[in-house]
């Protein structure tokens, strides 16, 4: 029999058992351990939301820019989301002001239909991956299409997408670096290739008009037209996946989403988000939960058990779509918060808001299945059927 103190309270994460439900995991670590030194990944992990929040909310003492630690970082990895004031606030400003520019009503009117058709086609059939078939393919077209550019082939582009964010787990899996620096080399590429000839419309046609005004350098441009890219596409198809799954398994949840809208997407981003963890290094010796953390010490933000902290959410192991106020961590906080939250929470209301009015049949086939990754969390292939329940199985 296994001795519990041989189990490694991070790799215990990513058993097939607790994959599908890490959060009483989480609770265990934040009960015990709230703050950890961890030997394989050579990292402080925190699991409480005021200590997550306090690093997040401090760029002072603790850095996005490893640089600012004496880390050597190369040109590949230095965009938006690596970055820190002053540098971060240049390419941040020009990004945002690119996203106040786009007409994001018209962009999710066009989609909202898109999203109609195929839910109508996927109707007709007994049952299909919502994965696959749904999340991913609306997630790229609405991230494409507020860009400007054309949406890739799935086939090529999912691949490299993922293969970008096994790499985020390499601190425990060293293998999965190297294959995803290829990765994401062949994606700032291919973002490059927008820059050389840019759209009419969209955020890049913005970016490169105004890029010269506010002197980021090329290589930042392209690494964080790549970050963009790769962030929209998997914070959004994994929200679409965690969300539809926690609606279609916890009975009466697809009614309850119909009557709290408002709320109810934030609800399930702080229930099972895509983003479980984050990092950052010390900048300087400091102190943080009663421990003392060095100059240099990297730090580990696991924003999913933060999100189910009892501290700061009430009852946080239940799915209340009425949940107000709702500070999750879901999206991150401070200069580092995710630029495009607010669409992806849009999008995610748009296809569950459809599902819901439309298909108030729609149920699992199969239980989710998830996908090996501990930083961004989402599934793997989710059989669901959006038929009436008629008593005979259906099978996937």
């Amino acid at each position: 029999m296994e001795q519990a103190a041989a189990v490694d309270p991070i790799l215990d994460l990513a058993r097939p058992s607790i994959l599908r439900n890490p959060y009483p995991s989480y609770a265990r670590m934040r009960e015990t351990s709230p703050v950890l030194w961890h030997e394989l990944l050579g990292s402080w992990v925190l699991t409480r939301h005021a200590d997550c929040l306090a690093v997040l909310t401090d760029s002072n003492r603790f850095a996005s820019d490893w640089r600012r630690a004496g880390e050597d970082i190369p040109a590949p990895l230095l965009s938006v989301q690596t970055l820190d004031p002053p540098e971060h606030t240049a390419i941040r400003h020009l990004l945002l002001d690119g996203f106040r520019a786009q007409d994001r009503r018209a962009l999710h009117d066009g989609l909202e239909g898109q999203i109609d058709d195929l839910l109508a086609e996927l109707a007709r059939r007994p049952s299909f991956d919502l994965v696959g078939e749904l999340a991913e393919p609306v997630a790229l077209r609405f991230v494409t299409a507020f860009l400007g550019v054309p949406a890739p082939e799935l086939d090529w582009f999912v691949p490299m997408s993922r293969t970008v964010v096994d790499g985020m787990d390499a601190g425990l899996w060293p293998e999965k670096h190297e294959p995803a620096v290829a990765a994401r080399a062949r994606l700032a590429e291919y973002a490059g290739g927008w820059l050389a000839d840019p759209p009419k419309a969209g955020l890049i046609a913005y970016v490169a008009e105004h890029a010269a005004d506010t002197g980021v350098a090329e290589t930042v441009l392209r690494n964080s037209l790549r970050a963009v890219l790769h962030a929209g596409y998997e914070s959004a198809s994994r929200l679409l996946g965690n969300a539809a799954a926690a609606l279609l398994t916890t009975p009466g949840a697809l009614g309850a989403f119909r009557a709290t809208p408002a709320t109810a997407v934030d609800e399930l981003i702080r229930y099972d988000a895509p983003v479980q963890a984050d990092a950052r290094v010390c900048v300087t010796d400091t102190e943080l939960g009663g421990v003392t953390m060095k100059a240099g010490d990297p730090v580990t933000l696991f924003l999913g058990a933060a999100n189910h902290d009892p501290l700061r959410f009430d009852h946080p192991t239940e799915l209340r779509l009425d949940r107000a106020p709702n500070p999750h961590l879901g999206f991150g906080r401070g200069a580092h918060a995710c630029l495009g939250a607010s669409m992806a929470i849009r999008l995610t209301g748009s296809v569950l808001g459809s599902l819901a009015r439309d298909y108030p049949d729609a149920r699992a086939v199969a239980e989710p299945d998830h996908r090996r990754n501990l930083t961004l969390r989402g599934l793997d292939r989710f059989e669901v059927t959006l038929r009436p329940h008629t008593g005979e199985e259906v099978r996937p």
